[in-house]
């Protein structure tokens, strides 16, 4: 009996806790954009030539003098 005397404090205290930081992504616009995410990575981003993986190996090696 004296263990609810710790535990149910606990528990109210860490349902506090999450309907506190539940608040917070609210007020903060945490939930504003739920799909953005998954079709930003579908989108095919093209690279400029210079940032190209490709563009350094059709360049000549640089000779060492």
């Amino acid at each position: 009996m004296n263990i609810i005397v710790i535990l149910f404090p606990l528990a109210l205290g860490l349902g506090l806790a999450g309907l506190a930081g539940f608040f917070w992504c609210m007020r903060t616009g945490q939930y504003n954009d739920l799909e953005g995410s998954g079709w930003r990575v579908l989108q095919d981003d093209d690279l400029a030539d210079d940032q190209s993986p490709h563009a350094n190996a059709t360049r000549q090696p640089e000779r060492a003098l």
